[in-house]
């Protein structure tokens, strides 16, 4: 019964713990509000200021006069506060601190008006400088955390009713209490009713603020949960996919997916179980790091998108997550880039780690594969396997980079394509025209065969 009263009023608690760089990252969101609060109580200051030095002036003013003292001693204050905020040094205790200060100030403030004006002590309650109080317990709520918003409440509460008391016992032969509406509006006289509302106001708006507070901080703790996981498993897949996924109208569910015209390319390191064998685990691991980061920034250059990793394997789409008029020529430009520095460049612990690639364009689709609980989000489909099976090609015909006729159409004069020969790959009964970039070939083997069929890549189903 009370969570179901708890969870209506204040909403949903955030599930588990917050991990600890969730809680400093909502710290320094923390640490941002309390500079804006800042600015805005150095804004008031300056209100005040400005309306007090516009206010015309009656006659009879005392010498001594404290309201331009109280607004100094406010500016000094907030001003310390604001630095304070921008070195980061407000700990717990000296935030409450300040919050009673800035309502005792205030206090303060609207006290000083009777002596200002030389005027009963009742005078000061009908000072229009009270809406100020509410104004300086809603800023607090610029900061999500409600304890500093209930005791800017209960100072206001407390500091209004001290105000009505003094003024109740200032004169004991004189208390200045009326019931009369008309006489409280029209003269010095104190409501005491009228003072129990504002009171009684004071005290609604902080609980609802409190409330709001609350159920905002919840709000933004599974928020800032949500987004540091997303941000965490958006390495694990491209931006450009995570994107797409958070981005959805609906939630993604397994085989949905859309019909593309893209350009699929597929690497793989030459003799990489040779390397993997003389390699230590942490090296192998290294050695994958610096290839596949440098190998990335190629990708990326180009507008590629790595859509799925495979130990040393890369399936690489143009045009399949995001929009690439140019994709064949693109892709090319990227398996052309990674063969060269993979010639040149060593990776970590591994050498030099040439690289096949096999590049086909043609009808795609782009979706969700999986289980409801575990989806993938990939590319498959007829010329994804045909890009599957160019790419180990290459080890028959001596060469780094194959690619298909749809590719070599679509890339128009922009390269010097050789052609290589048909193929027929597995599962498919037409033959394939292939085509080698005009110069790449080490060597064609010639014991290769035209019409051997290809065994299926690892990455394709």
């Amino acid at each position: 019964m009370l969570n179901n009263i708890s969870r209506f009023v204040f909403g949903e608690k955030t599930p588990g713990h917050l991990p600890e760089r969730v809680q400093e990252n909502i710290a320094r969101q923390q640490q941002e509000s309390e500079k804006l609060i800042g600015w805005v109580q150095l804004a008031l200051v300056a209100t005040f200021s400005t309306l007090y030095a516009l206010s015309p002036k009656t006659g009879g003013l005392t010498m001594f006069q404290p309201v331009p003292w109280a607004i100094s001693l406010y500016f000094l204050f907030t001003m310390i506060r604001l630095v304070a905020a921008y070195k980061n040094y407000l700990p717990g205790w000296l935030l409450i601190w300040s919050v009673v200060m800035d309502m005792g100030l205030l206090m303060f403030l609207i006290w000083s008006f009777h002596i200002q004006y030389e005027q009963p002590a009742s005078f000061y309650l009908k000072a229009p400088t009270v809406m100020y109080v509410f104004i300086f317990i809603a800023i607090r709520a610029l900061r999500f955390e409600p304890k500093y918003i209930m005791w800017a409440g209960m100072a206001a509460v407390f500091g209004w009713a001290g105000m009505v008391g003094y003024v109740v016992v200032a004169d004991p032969n004189d208390p200045m209490i009326t019931r009369d509406y008309v006489d409280y509006l029209t003269s010095n006289a104190v409501l005491v009713g009228a003072e129990i509302d504002k009171i009684l106001s004071m005290i609604a708006v902080t609980l609802v603020l409190c409330v709001a507070v609350i159920r905002g901080q919840r709000i933004l703790n599974r928020a800032v949960l949500d987004a540091s996981a997303a941000k965490d498993l958006s390495r694990f897949v491209s931006r450009e996919v995570a994107e797409r996924i958070t981005s959805a109208d609906h939630a993604i569910q397994p085989g949905d997916g859309e019909s593309r015209i893209a350009t699929v390319v597929f690497t793989d390191i030459e003799g990489f179980s040779t390397v993997s064998e003389k390699l230590s685990p942490q090296q192998l691991a290294r050695t994958l790091n610096a290839y596949f980061e440098a190998t990335s920034k190629i990708i990326d250059a180009h507008g590629g998108v790595i859509t799925q990793f495979q130990g040393d394997l890369m399936l690489i789409t143009f045009n399949a997550v995001t929009r690439d008029d140019n994709h064949a020529v693109n892709a090319m430009k990227t398996a052309i880039g990674i063969r060269d520095l993979c010639a040149h460049q060593s990776f970590g612990d591994g050498g030099r780690l040439p690289t096949r690639c096999g590049v086909n364009t043609g009808e795609i689709v782009v979706g969700a594969i999986g289980s409801t609980d575990r989806l993938s989000f990939t590319v498959h489909g007829d010329q994804v396997n045909i890009a599957a099976r160019l790419e180990q090609l290459n080890k028959q015909y001596g060469s780094y980079i194959l690619a298909g006729e749809n590719t070599v159409a679509a890339c128009g004069q922009n390269f010097d394509f050789e052609e290589a020969g048909d193929v027929t790959v597995r599962g498919r009964a037409a033959a394939t025209k292939i085509y080698t970039v005009r110069g790449e070939r080490a060597s064609i083997r010639a014991s290769a065969s035209s019409t051997k069929p290809v065994p299926a890549s690892p990455l394709v189903t």
